[in-house]
């Protein structure tokens, strides 16, 4: 059985069909949940040597994981105890700006400047938020990287965060800076990453 963090034929394919599932639900604007990112996170872990089958499809603080805390470098994610209301807070939040973003841009439309603009803002927002709080014991970069592509695929933009490995030229940086609670450190990585994709032939 294939570990977790390791590329692997398994991963892959499980990569593949959470982008389809993505791909889906971007079409037909369904409304973000977090119970969507809880079926990408165990969907993506399916098959996989995970360093514990509890962590699989589980959020820190639900029964099992209520003392489990994670970080990256020395930044802690959202203590366990808070992890819930933070998601409920994440859920709310996105699910307005979702909703506004939906009447301003029908389906088909070309975005302008602006709303583009916006569109890559809450590509970071979501994307950094999933991170500071670090709902998952494994897998939250990942999760992360599906949020933002699902967003952009939401507003008619291809799926410009690479999801492995993980991107380059400052996304380690900014992901430190939204540990700390600054989003806007990814808006500037993520505006870099679409203007790669948008030039390729």
């Amino acid at each position: 059985m294939p570990d977790w963090h390791e590329d692997s034929p398994r991963l892959r394919a499980n990569l593949l069909r959470v982008i389809a599932s993505v791909v889906e639900a971007a079409e037909r604007r369904l409304t973000p949940t977090i119970e969507t990112a809880r079926g990408w996170q165990g969907a993506v872990m399916d098959g996989l040597d995970v360093p514990d089958p509890r962590f699989v499809g589980a959020f820190r603080g639900e029964v099992g994981l209520e003392n489990v805390q994670v970080r990256v470098g020395a930044q802690f994610g959202v203590d366990a105890k808070d992890v819930s209301a933070a998601l409920e807070s994440f859920e709310a939040t996105l699910q307005r700006v979702v909703a506004d973003l939906d009447e301003r841009l029908p389906v088909g439309r070309e975005p302008s400047a602006d709303e583009l603009a916006a569109i890559v803002d809450l590509c970071a927002w979501v994307h950094s938020e999933w991170v500071r709080i670090h709902p998952f014991a494994n897998g939250n970069g990942r999760t992360a990287r599906i949020w933002a592509n699902s967003i952009a695929l939401r507003y008619g933009l291809p799926p410009f965060v690479r999801l492995r490995p993980r991107p380059e030229d400052g996304y380690r940086t900014a992901c430190l800076e939204a540990m700390r609670g600054d989003w806007k450190a990814t808006v500037g990585v993520f505006r870099r990453l679409l203007d790669d994709v948008l030039r390729e032939p």
